[in-house]
């Protein structure tokens, strides 16, 4: 690895930025709003600020590995599949590197997560990595021998778009009864809401289903068997050593149980050898990912 080594993740809410030292350990971290109500132009700003910032701490980069909502257009390199989204049409790589100064390797940042967990985290030593981030949204990425595989169209691992009930709720991408309508954390506090709880957040509902509170827990039965069929398409396809959850609700210990019992209940085997593990780097892990990635062309050129 070189030293120094400066990653960014542009997620909706915050930017957070790292700089590594060779062995990959956080040397800094420091975080700023994105401040997406103002407009595309001005996250790019705050971006291009933020590795101002980090630079005098990583002197010997060569360039910054930036993890966002979305994927590149293969097409032309526009961003596109953002739910933030002010990102999506934009050439986001090109405009940060004029901004930056540096070449920027650009990802998913589901991809990053999953890239962090296998080089350095709880993914480590496996070959094929299914990293899923189960969150304000649901994504996933896919890590082979080390490196992101993103596919021909930049959209490996995007099993929160993936449509299990086509009359299922509205998604923000346009269609309907996508994967994150339903593992979402604003979904499953719809669901707690649906069935006569009151408005709360995800967290809130985890806690009232511990305690017992019927509607609560109805709601998380639901979402674990949900869970475990929409997991099982993934795994019927890709066949993972190993599936890792990171997001707010990958904290859930019924995942590793009984979410692991419904997964094994719908794959297309007699068994399920996958193990399903939490995630080892905490809420550090997308940005480190951002800044193990490799400099690459820019998709389009």
């Amino acid at each position: 690895m070189t030293p120094g080594r400066i990653g960014i993740d542009l997620g909706g809410t915050k930017i957070e930025g790292v700089v590594l030292d060779p062995d990959g350990s956080v040397v800094v971290r420091k975080r700023v709003l994105t401040e997406r109500a103002g407009g595309y132009a001005h996250v790019v700003a705050r971006v291009a600020a933020l590795v101002s910032e980090l630079c005098p701490l990583a002197p010997l980069a060569k360039h910054v590995g930036v993890g966002t909502p979305g994927s590149e257009s293969a097409r032309d390199g526009t961003l596109k599949n953002s739910n933030t989204t002010c990102l999506n049409g934009q050439p986001l790589r090109r405009d940060l590197e004029d901004a930056i100064g540096l070449p920027v390797a650009l990802e998913n940042d589901a991809n990053c997560f999953a890239l962090a967990e296998a080089r350095h985290g709880a993914a480590r030593g496996y070959r094929m990595v299914f990293g899923v981030i189960l969150g304000t949204g649901v994504g996933g990425g896919i890590v082979l021998d080390g490196h992101p595989w993103t596919g021909a169209q930049h959209i490996a691992g995007e099993w929160g778009h993936h449509r299990i009930d086509p009359a299922g709720p509205d998604c923000y991408c346009g269609r309907r009864g996508c994967v994150e309508t339903y593992l979402s954390g604003p979904a499953l506090a719809r669901a707690y809401e649906a069935a006569g709880g009151e408005s709360l957040g995800a967290r809130a509902v985890i806690d009232r289903a511990a305690g017992g509170d019927p509607a609560a827990t109805a709601a998380l039965d639901d979402y674990l068997e949900t869970f475990g069929r929409a997991l099982a398409n993934v795994v019927n396809v890709l066949d993972p050593d190993v599936i890792v959850l990171g997001g707010g609700l990958s904290n859930v210990a019924a995942l590793y149980s009984r979410g692991r019992e419904a997964l094994a209940r719908h794959v297309f085997n007699d068994e399920l050898r996958t193990p399903v593990v939490r995630h080892a780097l905490g809420d550090s892990a997308g940005v480190v990912g951002a800044a193990l990635l490799d400099a690459s062309p820019r998709p389009g050129s």
